[in-house]
């Protein structure tokens, strides 16, 4: 264990946790570092583990500091060997899983002000549950042309999409083969010729549209 009065004195060779900073793990009030090597080496492989960085609310507290927030007297912050971690990034309890699987004995929670607090001492647990957070993926829902491939003015307006869409693309290409070399410049002309025809195509898509809407009404089906 070493202690640093202040951690912009901890030498780069002897700092070894790529994920961390000598600045995250040191006292907030004082900037004084006690490092615990095997707590530090714990939240490594958690931090490995989870595979997202780990927002160090708090580390190591020097005994003055500790005393201003109001911590307890035997505090394991006090000797470097606990975390405070924000769960704006984590599921409580991947995290607590996961934490105790990296040898964290220790759990405190504080859903309040949405941290939990890990450290190597005697296995304890304490603090309020986290209520439950909704799932971190999206419900799957069948595609929008499950419900709609029926109606006629869906179909219709296909038609005016594909003219537009296939418009547009012919722009595109025309404007990258002005760019290109000029043995292609002779096929120019017809480009023209397919994004009027294309547009002609759009044009007749939504008239397509705007009649069948007017029967998709007429039966009642809007």
């Amino acid at each position: 264990m070493s202690f640093y009065q202040q951690w912009q004195n901890v030498p780069a060779n002897a700092w070894r946790w790529p994920n961390f900073s000598p600045a995250e793990i040191a006292c907030r009030g004082t900037g004084k570092l006690r490092v615990n090597a095997d707590a530090l080496d714990r939240l490594q492989e958690l931090r490995v583990t989870l595979g997202k960085p780990l927002i160090v609310n708090s580390a190591y507290r020097s005994p003055e500091h500790n005393q201003r927030v109001g911590g307890a007297k035997a505090s394991k912050h006090l000797d470097g060997t606990a975390f405070d971690i924000s769960m704006a990034n984590h599921d409580p309890v991947a995290f607590i899983a996961a934490a105790r699987k990296a040898g964290f004995k220790g759990i405190g929670t504080y859903p309040r002000s949405n941290f939990v607090h890990i450290d190597t001492g005697a296995a304890r647990t304490w603090g309020e549950p986290f209520p439950a957070r909704p799932s971190r993926f999206a419900t799957d829902q069948a595609p929008a042309r499950e419900h709609l491939a029926d109606s006629r003015t869906i179909k219709a307006s296909g038609a005016a999409g594909i003219g537009t869409i296939g418009a547009a693309g012919v722009e595109v290409a025309q404007q990258a083969l002005a760019e290109a070399q000029g043995v292609i410049l002779p096929l120019m002309p017809y480009l023209d010729s397919l994004r009027w025809l294309f547009i002609a195509l759009a044009l007749g898509g939504v008239a397509v549209t705007i009649y069948a809407r007017l029967d998709d009404w007429k039966r009642g089906r809007r």
